[in-house]
């Protein structure tokens, strides 16, 4: 065995399209991922948490899976791997659970020997491993990203989100695979349809980069994804239609879904209103749902080196314990 650290992250879940920015904008949020990794006899892996169940626990594991492309590509072999995690991110209700496994996972591998790929090699990797840059953007960098991705290279602007900005998010009980959400889309849009989105992508960017609150509302709008989509979610149309009405700046469905975020003027003192009125819709609609206040996360994945000192994994979970939201 070498004389690597062991490496431990934690990593933002992440919002994106935020309306009609498919697959370009995205959004960190403060709900995380926590992941430890360091080399091993053999392969093992410690997951925590809910939304760990159920999980591989070999090397079919994305989280060893993307760790090997951060060693085949920094010309290193580390076969075996001792892997922990704890993640309150739910898995597909569109909070980008796959990205901050796919961001977390390289970072944690990367400063375990030595951090010899730049930010912009694991964005590129990333990205060609989730297919959009948004998600992974947004848990990588934090704050707003706005990004494209030509199949080879991926390039970014980040933008720091609004002081006055606040999010809510209803998070129903039922999972929505993005592979589902993706199949309801058309193969063709009209050009009117195209050009609405290009304007409001563009007028939200400004307005977010401005802090213009007041344009956000009509920027969120969208034409490609939402119509589409919202026969998969029980109460999105009426959302999107009157969460305004009850002191959202603007809503949309995050990512494919099934949440749904809205952006909240932080001095609004209709928010208890506006979280009643999403879970009471939610209801009507047979679907139940929690709501969650997710401030945007400004920083993006966080890494730590050890020394490799045989500690156990309660240190890992004590190291978390504090920081849980769900």
């Amino acid at each position: 065995m070498s004389n690597y650290g062991r490496s431990r992250v934690k990593v933002p879940a992440s919002t994106a399209n935020l309306g009609p920015g498919f697959d370009t904008l995205g959004m960190a949020l403060s709900l995380y991922a926590w992941i430890e990794m360091e080399e091993a006899p053999e392969t093992v892996f410690h997951l925590y948490g809910d939304e760990m169940k159920g999980l591989a626990q070999d090397k079919s594991n994305l989280l060893y899976q993307v760790a090997q492309m951060v060693f085949a590509e920094a010309g290193v072999c580390v076969p075996e791997l001792s892997i922990s995690m704890y993640s309150e991110i739910p898995l597909t209700r569109g909070l980008g659970s796959s990205a901050s496994a796919i961001v977390g996972g390289m970072a944690a591998a990367n400063a375990m020997i030595g951090s010899p790929l730049d930010n912009a090699k694991l964005f590129n990797m990333a990205t060609a491993l989730e297919k959009h840059p948004d998600n992974v953007g947004a848990s990588l960098f934090g704050g707003i990203i706005t990004a494209v991705w030509d199949g080879e290279r991926a390039d970014y602007i980040r933008l720091e989100p609004p002081d006055a900005i606040e999010v809510l998010v209803v998070i129903p009980d039922f999972e929505l695979s993005t592979t589902k959400a993706r199949e309801a889309l058309p193969t063709e849009v009209t050009v009117s349809d195209a050009v609405y989105n290009i304007s409001r992508t563009s007028l939200l960017t400004a307005a977010l980069a401005s802090g213009r609150l007041d344009l956000i509302g009509r920027a969120m709008q969208d034409r490609l994804h939402q119509p589409y989509r919202a026969p998969l979610v029980p109460g999105m149309q009426q959302l999107l239609v009157e969460a305004p009405k009850h002191g959202a700046l603007g809503i949309a469905l995050s990512g494919a879904g099934p949440t749904l975020l809205c952006l909240v003027d932080r001095h609004e003192v209709r928010k208890l209103e506006l979280e009643t009125f999403l879970k009471e819709t939610m209801q009507e609609h047979g679907i139940s749902a929690r709501t969650c206040w997710l401030p945007p996360c400004t920083s993006g994945v966080t890494t730590e080196l050890f020394e490799r000192n045989g500690m156990q994994n309660e240190s890992f979970l004590d190291m978390i314990k504090g920081e849980l939201r769900l």
